[in-house]
């Protein structure tokens, strides 16, 4: 079992639980694939705190995973190991193809030390987990992750822990997706796609059981609107706790709860059939 959970012998231990990481093969990062990852505490370039409750944490260092592969058509790559990546909740593998070149990929549910993956645009290629090939190539009916919005843009679509794409059909120059948040959209046909389901997917099982567990992944509290002054919140101020009757915003005004988060006019936006919500969503009243 992914998820352990140990006898109660404090309060913090009491309603957490641990994930074991099975699958992890390897403990130590390949040192070629390492950058950087400095800290910002959630400010801008001016010192601005524009994302608040960020800061501390365990220091990081990122891995250079691979989401477009394109570069690596026709050459077979070995699965070296599978690894931890603190910066996402999915695991990662590392892969050696047979020039030589190691690279990191999103690992699957099924993709086993030893295996071996292609990316390619050959309608021979069989699809097995792991494999990248265009939508238009993939068996309708497969789950797919990784996926890109546009040819050559690299997966952006179902990269977290557990989650995954099922195709369903293919019209003209497009393939119809349903995602996991149950939105169904169209996507180019030559878009590119990883066969098979993210791995990890016990992460959500976890329970971190204390706020010490938080702080270590750089999560700060964060203070309750109607607790503060009526200058620094529009919720804040008056005698007792009251919210003024307007719906749940940040301290910029901004809607926190359902509300709207993207332009109103994206040419993605054309290729939705059904949204994740109703149209109507962020319309409080």
């Amino acid at each position: 079992m992914a998820i352990r959970k140990y006898k109660p012998t404090s309060a913090g231990r009491r309603n957490a639980s641990v994930n074991l990481h099975v699958e992890v093969t390897r403990t130590t990062p390949e040192k070629s694939l390492l950058r950087p990852l400095p800290k910002k505490g959630g400010r801008n370039h001016h010192g601005k705190i524009t994302v608040r409750g960020r800061g501390g944490g365990a220091k990081r260092r990122y891995r250079m995973i691979d989401f477009t592969r394109r570069d690596r058509d026709g050459i077979q790559g070995e699965v070296v190991s599978i690894e931890y990546d603190p910066n996402r909740t999915c695991h990662i593998a590392l892969v050696q193809y047979a020039d030589g070149v190691k690279r990191y990929i999103l690992a699957p549910v099924g993709l086993k030390v030893g295996a071996t993956i292609v990316c390619s645009s050959d309608s021979s290629i069989e699809p097995a987990v792991g494999n990248v090939m265009p939508l238009r190539l993939i068996p309708t009916g497969l789950n797919v992750h990784c996926i890109e919005l546009r040819r050559g843009s690299g997966g952006q679509m179902c990269r977290s822990a557990g989650a995954y794409a099922k195709l369903t059909n293919r019209e003209g120059k497009y393939a119809t997706l349903v995602l996991p948040s149950g939105e169904v959209r169209r996507v180019p046909i030559d878009c590119r796609a990883t066969i098979g389901q993210v791995g990890n997917t016990d992460h959500q099982l976890r329970r971190l059981g204390k706020a010490g567990i938080s702080r270590h992944l750089g999560r700060r509290p964060i203070t309750r609107g109607v607790a503060m002054s009526h200058d620094a919140h529009p919720l804040g101020g008056g005698d007792g706790r009251s919210k003024g009757n307007r719906p749940p915003v940040g301290p910029s005004g901004v809607l926190s709860k359902g509300g709207p988060t993207r332009n109103r006019r994206q040419h993605s936006s054309d290729l939705i059939i059904r949204r994740r919500t109703s149209k109507r969503y962020g319309q409080l009243r």
